[in-house]
């Protein structure tokens, strides 16, 4: 039993810090998502987001739980934290399935979507940086075309601009850049697909690591509250 207590009060400060990195990857895949959103129509794909928040959220008052069963047992309280140990399962092994598959589906949808949008793109040769979707992404992520700069010679604006790509493409220590294939050296040089599914998919695995790894956690918080709650005539566990 003092094995019991002292594993629960341990996972109970666990469950506080967890809290807050659970916080973070649900923060960060809702804005990771909010800030390519023209690329993906679906609203649900920011689901995991939401979950890993709800899922922070229970922390606590389950961490606060975990602490004060390991200093002085309630039957109430005992009940509680084995209701709340089995939602934060529910939404962490949802959370963990959801993010898994969406990296997969993004993973292979973003080629296409990036080749619709560098296709269509419509560039001049000229001092006009454009503000398309795929205009912003080239700057924010510094890269260009879907696989690399090449990808701008085989669309139908490269006929009429054959010596050029979108100003975009541009390094950003290169000022003077106007996109001209005669100095390729001032053009990024990494395509675009790797670096969004890089950001996207590690978003996604974060989620996924850390709710497997709380799983494991909690599996643990509720065998301890299982062994003192063994203590107790099962009787007199009402909330149960």
């Amino acid at each position: 039993r003092s094995f019991a207590r002292s594993l629960l009060r341990f996972l109970g400060f666990i469950f506080w810090g967890t809290a807050a990195a659970q916080a973070f990857g649900g923060v960060l895949v809702i804005l990771m998502l909010k800030n390519y959103r023209y690329l993906f129509e679906e609203s649900y794909l920011s689901l995991p987001g939401w979950l890993a928040l709800v899922t922070a959220l229970v922390l606590l008052p389950t961490g606060v739980l975990a602490v004060s069963i390991s200093v002085k047992c309630s039957r109430n309280q005992q009940g509680t934290l084995m209701y709340l140990l089995l939602l934060l399962l529910c939404l962490e092994m949802s959370s963990a399935a959801l993010a898994h598959s969406y990296c997969v589906r993004t993973a292979s949808q973003l080629e296409n979507i990036m080749g619709y949008l560098v296709h269509q793109h419509n560039w001049t040769c000229s001092q006009d940086p454009g503000n398309s979707a795929v205009d912003i992404i080239q700057r924010k992520l510094q890269c260009c075309g879907v696989h690399n700069y090449t990808d701008w010679l085989k669309t139908s604006s490269s006929r009429n601009h054959p010596a050029c790509v979108p100003e975009s493409c541009c390094k950003k220590k290169h000022s003077d850049c106007r996109g001209d294939l005669r100095h390729v050296e001032q053009l990024s040089e990494e395509g675009c697909l790797k670096k969004l599914e890089g950001q996207l998919c590690f978003a996604m695995l974060y989620i996924f690591w850390f709710c497997t790894v709380l799983i494991i956690l909690e599996l643990l918080a509720g065998i301890s509250n299982g062994i003192l709650m063994r203590h107790r005539p099962f009787h007199e566990l009402h909330i149960l």
